[in-house]
């Protein structure tokens, strides 16, 4: 909190003072006396802590930071943690913030106390700040740890922040410079994510987002959580094991982080040369060579390995092309037998593999010393921000366990320079001839006044019109063919419906008049196998249907004939039999004849040339039992003469014709419901007669 000042106590103002007149002999530095903390003071944002934080601090330190920025920029001091005891009203134990630096500087504020808001930022007026942390004799207290960046960056946090202090589930932060520090931990790895305990800031340096000398922007994506986050080692920072969550962060990137090709194959053997190859025989007197093809990442096998170890050792690798290079992956020799691993490297890059560059970061002026691995076999991965543009990388070993060995993996992605357009200007007319020569000297070339050559389109009223009629065509075509389309379709389950047998119904009567005219007519003597007909026909159609059928066809066809095989018909009837069905069912008969459970046998169409009566039906009556000899043969039917047959009885008997070898006579069933039958002698049909036969009669 903030306090008025008041005069030191007596036994503290000799120490003090002394404290400060040594700060003041030692000169103009950074951060100046023994009570100084972690520090990192960048050229953008850094971070400062007391001494020993968040331990207590000792007694009787000093500490003064003086920040500076580019100038017509100001400074935002934010604090992370601050707790300074407050003991004598902030006399003995504080923390005092100045604007400027030097004897012109005036006081901001002093602050001491818990009672500190760490959401405040406390903002300068100048370009530069001092910060001053004063103890003498306390009790208890952690000290600070504060941030700073340019009031640019609105969205300042400080190292402490991490993932659960915020609600979005997307946001963006600014990090300060100096975040990876010992007290504060990391859970996971890139691409599975972090732990949401993390520190956002410290866990975007591992992850390669941003750099701990400089800081910078952070795009924080939180998402559900993992049973097991993994630990690694990247750009400094060990991130450790953790446990199941209820969320984890990752970050937002530009998406060039790919693999170059060591371990795809894609750069070949021939763009991967060292400055010397081990080479030894083992007992077996096999020769090994560790040659630098070798240094592929998560290849099997033995690495490269240099001959000499010594600083000046290098393996380098050609890309082909320039290409964008935004970090390395480096392992030991992966081999138990062989613990040999490389811990501390440069890297040098260059365009021509002659002319060499060592990576330096923004600002510092000292070369970057990238720290490797710490066993044989982890995968260690070191980001380069900002990334190297470059063809060739030549990596440089500094330290080494027993051997210099290691296996590579380059990152990035393509390069492409988007070069603007060169103007092309026509040349100058020659002089028309020497003595002129002075006259064109003395003017000046000025560049071409270039016009805007790009005319607007006007649209008429034609193409507005247009761009009407077309949807609305369009539409109309469109609605037409789903008329057509769905008329055939309508059309062709109509036809679908249709029985195979049955008939339109507005043509089921005259079907047989219109097809019989075009069917050749067929005599008697090829059609002896017999045929049986069904009424099933007739039973499927409608009530309404049958009487118009009766009515237009009684002229032409004969009464039923009660039996059972119709042996030979002169023509086939206009009804399709059925298979498959058995003697013993019970049709609706149209016809309204006697019921009875056998076939109905139905005569043929009258012939056009034929008598005047359908042509009888030869009965094959050789199944029957014969009649006695006495009976007479008449025939119930009328002959083409005038002779009228006799008719014996109500019921004329029929007489039934056997083959020219049996002499015998057949007897017919009795109609079911005839009237006027007695004994079993007047139950035979007298035989029909033939229009010859009657002739010669």
């Amino acid at each position: 909190m903030l306090s008025p000042e008041r005069p030191l106590p007596a036994g503290t103002r000799p120490a003090a003072a002394a404290l400060l007149l040594l700060l003041l002999l030692r000169g103009a530095r950074a951060q100046k006396g023994d009570g100084c903390g972690h520090t990192v003071l960048g050229p953008e944002s850094g971070t400062l802590s007391s001494i020993n934080y968040p331990e207590t601090y000792p007694n009787s330190t000093v500490c003064v930071w003086e920040i500076r920025v580019k100038s017509g920029q100001r400074v935002q001091l934010k604090f992370g943690d601050f707790d300074i005891e407050d003991s004598n009203a902030c006399h003995s134990n504080y923390l005092r913030v100045y604007n400027g630096i030097g004897p012109t500087r005036t006081e901001i504020g002093k602050y001491c106390g818990l009672g500190f808001p760490m959401d405040s930022l406390i903002e300068s007026k100048s370009n530069e700040v001092t910060v001053q942390f004063m103890s003498v004799t306390h009790v208890s207290g952690r000290g600070f740890l504060a941030s700073y960046a340019t009031t640019e960056k609105s969205d300042l946090i400080t190292c402490l922040d991490n993932a659960s202090h915020f609600s979005e589930p997307e946001f963006n932060k600014y990090c300060p410079a100096g975040c990876v520090i010992p007290f504060v931990d990391v859970s996971g790895t890139i691409p599975h994510g972090y732990r949401d305990s993390s520190s956002l800031c410290m866990a975007g340096v591992h992850a390669g987002v941003v750099s701990n000398n400089l800081g910078g922007q952070i795009s924080v994506v939180i998402s559900k959580g993992i049973p097991y986050y993994e630990s690694s080692l990247a750009n400094n920072v060990s991130s450790k094991v953790g446990q199941l969550s209820a969320s984890l962060f990752t970050f937002k990137t530009s998406g060039c982080y790919g693999t170059l090709g060591m371990e795809s194959g894609v750069i070949s053997d021939s763009q991967i040369t060292a400055s010397s190859s081990l080479e030894w025989r083992d007992q077996t007197g096999q020769a090994n060579i560790w040659t630098p093809e070798r240094a592929r990442l998560k290849r099997l096998g033995p690495p490269w390995a240099a001959f000499t170890t010594d600083g000046y050792q290098w393996l380098q690798i050609d890309l082909n092309k320039e290409k964008k290079i935004t970090g390395i992956i480096t392992t030991g020799s992966t081999i138990a037998e062989y613990y040999y691993y490389i811990s501390a490297y440069r890297i040098l890059y260059s365009d021509d593999a002659q002319n060499w560059t060592v990576y330096r970061e923004p600002g510092v002026d000292q070369d970057k010393i990238f720290q490797g691995n710490t066993e044989y076999y982890q995968e260690v991965r070191n980001n380069f921000i900002p990334p190297i543009i470059a063809r060739f990388v030549r990596i440089n070993p500094l330290k080494w366990h027993q051997k210099i060995a290691m296996k590579v993996e380059l990152l990035g992605c393509q390069f492409s320079i988007v070069r603007a357009p060169k103007l092309t200007l026509p040349p100058p007319p020659p002089p028309p001839n020497s003595d002129d020569f002075s006259v064109y000297t003395d003017k000046t070339t000025s560049s071409p006044e270039i016009k805007n050559t790009t005319v607007t389109p006007i649209v008429t009223k034609d193409v507005a019109l247009a761009a009407v009629l077309v949807p609305v065509l369009v539409m109309v075509f469109t609605t037409l063919i789903l008329i057509l389309v769905c008329a055939w379709h309508w059309r062709n389950r109509k036809k679908k419906a249709e029985g195979t047998y049955d008939l339109p119904y507005w043509d089921r009567a005259g079907w047989w008049k219109g097809m019989k005219q075009f069917l050749p007519a067929k005599s008697a003597e090829h059609e002896d196998a017999p045929v049986r007909y069904s009424t099933s026909e007739v039973s499927h159609l409608r009530p309404r249907e049958i009487p118009t059928i009766l009515q237009t066809e009684s002229a032409e066809y004969a009464q039923p004939l009660v039996g059972g095989i119709v042996s030979a018909l002169h023509q086939r009837s206009t009804f399709k039999p059925e298979e498959g069905k058995e003697a013993s069912y019970a049709d609706v008969d149209p016809y309204n004849s006697p019921v009875q459970e056998v076939y109905h046998a139905y005569a043929e169409p009258l012939p056009v040339t034929g008598p005047e009566y359908a042509t009888p039906i030869i009965m094959d009556m050789s199944g029957h039992p014969t009649a006695p000899p006495v009976v007479s043969s008449t025939s119930t039917f009328k002959t083409t003469g005038n002779q009228a047959l006799p008719i014996m009885g109500t019921c004329s008997k029929l007489l039934g014709r056997t083959d020219s070898s049996s002499s015998a006579h057949a007897l017919y069933d009795t109609p079911k419901g005839m009237p006027g039958l007695g004994s079993p002698d007047e139950l035979t049909y007298q035989v029909p007669q033939s229009a010859s036969h009657f002739t010669g009669s």
